[in-house]
């Protein structure tokens, strides 16, 4: 864990908490309308309802109801009482998305959602070894999705209005993500693995699985083409530390991907610090809990306040950025009753770099537009707020092409922006 000590440059104090008054210049028809990006989407907590439920009826697997509102009463609700009633839909999920018709089906649909509510740059992460057995290797997983997204790139990039550069493109990326940890019941191929080691240490497991994951990753852009662009670490934070991934990021590293890590959203600063120093995190998958040294867990440090007030003023110096989503938050977090509890407003206070996500569209039943809707209320963000929080989601992306084309195209999204802004509001600064 890092070090404390005097000496750090001193964040700004919070303001006195106001009331927030919704602002009556942001409308809906103009959050719909703006390019948009979505840098944090889990693929198997996105699926559309009647997708799942025609999956799950040709595979002949098992649902809590063959309907789309017996599964918001029973399984995808609006509100879940913790992380693991929130975590139960991801079984039927990806017990659904078991073969590369349904992955690359699924991934395309993704897309397809994404581009109707004005979503131009869609990062999808997913865990390829829960869908990994016989016949369907980690490769042959992640070209699948590939497919679907790449297909629904092609089809969106035809239309008149982005030929001619009146739009910008849509573009996207595939994130994949190692588990914290895992058993064997995950998946086939994390039976197998337990299976052929019956005498590892679990965490040689995990590190032996997002090894090879990081390994199958590269190969899967490298050799293949298909456009990976990041590597994640997922799953349960408390008593799996970063730092036993070691080993897989560094490889990712190496061969200059990028990563993003879970890391702050059920654990406390320490585990953020652990992603940017071992991992070498680009961007932190929610960050929530980064600058609330109350949720220090680690005994060794002495001066809470010091450690995050350096922590945060590192990762803002750096502009590492935190990817936040505020429904999957409120709906996994039983300490939070409502976004005016969330730290979103002190991140922003202290101008962290932050972008809004989603993090399951189907999972926590939202959309990009309506997350900004939240984020608009709850912080009563003006225009120029609205606006950095989402080029910063384009500027931070992991984009495929070269640092000269993404200048390129973060520069037509601005301009877009700003027309498209300026036709829903008074003249736009």
């Amino acid at each position: 864990m890092g070090g404390s000590g005097a000496g750090a440059v001193c964040f700004a104090p919070l303001p006195t908490p106001v009331a927030v008054v919704p602002s009556q210049k942001i409308s809906d028809a103009l959050l719909a309308a703006l390019p948009k990006t979505d840098l944090h989407v889990h693929l198997d907590g996105s699926l559309r309802l009647p997708t799942l439920i025609e999956l799950a009826r040709e595979h002949s697997l098992q649902l809590p109801s063959f309907t789309e509102g017996g599964l918001r009463e029973t399984v995808f609700k609006d509100r879940y009482a913790n992380l693991g009633e929130y975590l139960t839909g991801f079984a039927h999920t990806v017990s659904a998305l078991q073969t590369a018709d349904a992955l690359e089906r699924v991934a395309f649909e993704l897309a397809e959602d994404n581009q109707a509510e004005g979503v131009r740059s869609l990062e999808v992460r997913f865990a390829p070894q829960l869908h990994v057995h016989p016949g369907l290797d980690v490769v042959k997983v992640i070209a699948a999705v590939d497919r679907g997204l790449r297909s629904a790139r092609d089809a969106f990039n035809r239309r008149p209005a982005v030929v001619s550069g009146e739009e910008p493109p849509f573009e996207y990326g595939i994130i994949c993500c190692a588990m914290r940890m895992f058993t064997g019941g995950f998946s086939q191929y994390y039976g197998t693995l337990f299976a052929a080691h019956p005498y590892a240490r679990r965490k040689e497991l995990y590190a032996m699985a997002s090894v090879e994951l990081a390994r199958a990753a590269v190969a899967a852009r490298d050799e293949h083409g298909l456009q990976v662009v990041g590597f994640d670490l997922a799953g349960e934070e408390a008593g799996y530390p970063a730092g036993d991934h070691r080993e897989a990021f560094d490889h990712a590293h190496r061969n200059f991907l990028k990563k993003t890590v879970h890391a702050g959203e059920a654990y406390g600063p320490e585990s953020i610090f652990q992603a940017i120093t071992d991992l070498h995190a680009d961007r932190i998958g929610h960050g929530t809990y980064l600058l609330e040294a109350s949720a220090i867990r680690d005994p060794d440090i002495q001066d809470r306040e010091a450690y995050v007030e350096r922590l945060g003023n590192f990762i803002a110096d750096q502009r590492i950025t935190l990817e936040i989503c505020l429904t999957s938050n409120l709906q996994t977090n039983p300490h939070m009753k409502s976004l005016d509890d969330h730290t979103l407003r002190h991140l922003r206070a202290q101008r962290l770099s932050t972008t809004i996500c989603t993090d399951n569209r189907l999972v926590s039943n939202t959309t990009m537009t309506r997350e900004l809707r939240l984020a608009v209320d709850s912080l009563g963000l003006e225009l120029h707020d609205l606006k950095s929080i989402i080029i910063y989601g384009f500027k931070r992306s992991f984009f495929p092409g070269n640092y000269l084309q993404k200048r390129q195209y973060v520069r037509q999204v601005i301009d877009y922006y700003d027309r498209v802004a300026a036709q829903h509001t008074a003249p736009f600064r």
